[in-house]
């Protein structure tokens, strides 16, 4: 049987930890999870730890001492997936704006393409809700942006909703990934397509966060600017 795994890195979202993971593991197909908690003063890891006897097997934790960048979470969570032999790693927020009820739709289209498969919230217009009006622009331009710069037709190449194959991620030099904030979707996306992998975007709803706080800055889109300007001139290698 196919080994399924959703990475949700977390800082602070004890309003939201029990209830993504009762959803995720209540759906049907075996999805593992991996929460990689960001050192939260909130209680996030021990929410987790509470839950981990009543899911054996299923619910897997990696504690690190502070914030140190949602790219470096979601790399350590490559390599601990690929080190257990998963055969399709998910990435996917703790705060419910991405629908547990959308993975199987990743899944088959992550299958479908062999590489990677993308929850789009551009591929079909626009379909976001409750997100401000300047949210929305700057999310949907940088898109565009990554388009015009690099030449590259993903529709939201900044989303946070991904399956990959396994093959897909034992193809990259995760060593070599620079990005790790807001630009680290658009390189590992970019790298993916380089590499000669199909990408299939699927449309989903994205829905802003009810509960918590959103860990979006200024300088997180400043490194996915200028970072995208150097992307455009790297050479991509096999690792």
């Amino acid at each position: 049987m196919e080994k399924k795994l959703v990475i949700i890195p977390t800082y602070n979202e004890i309003e939201n930890i029990s209830r993504i993971i009762e959803a995720v593991t209540g759906m049907e197909g075996g999805y593992e999870i991996l929460v990689i908690d960001d050192g939260s003063p909130d209680g996030t890891a021990a929410a987790v730890k509470a839950l981990q006897p009543g899911l054996p097997g299923r619910l897997h934790l990696i504690e690190r001492s502070g914030k140190l960048g949602l790219g470096t979470a979601y790399i350590a969570g490559f390599r601990w997936a690929l080190e257990r032999d998963y055969d399709f790693i998910f990435e996917m927020d703790a705060d419910f704006s991405h629908a547990p009820s959308d993975l199987p739709r990743l899944l088959a289209a992550c299958k479908n393409s062999g590489g990677m498969a993308v929850g789009s919230r551009y591929c079909k217009g626009v379909s976001v809700v409750n997100w401000p009006i300047g949210r929305i622009l700057i999310s949907y331009f940088a898109s565009v942006y990554v388009r015009k710069m690099l030449g590259f037709r993903i529709y939201d190449s900044t989303a946070g909703f991904v399956c990959y194959s396994r093959k897909a991620l034992e193809t990259i030099d995760l060593d070599a990934v620079k990005m790790k904030g807001y630009g680290f979707q658009i390189e590992m996306k970019y790298t993916v397509h380089k590499l000669g992998f199909q990408i299939e975007e699927v449309p989903v709803i994205f829905i802003n966060r009810e509960e918590g706080t959103s860990k979006m800055s200024g300088s997180i889109f400043g490194e996915a600017f200028w970072g995208v300007m150097a992307l455009r001139f790297r050479k991509i290698r096999k690792r």
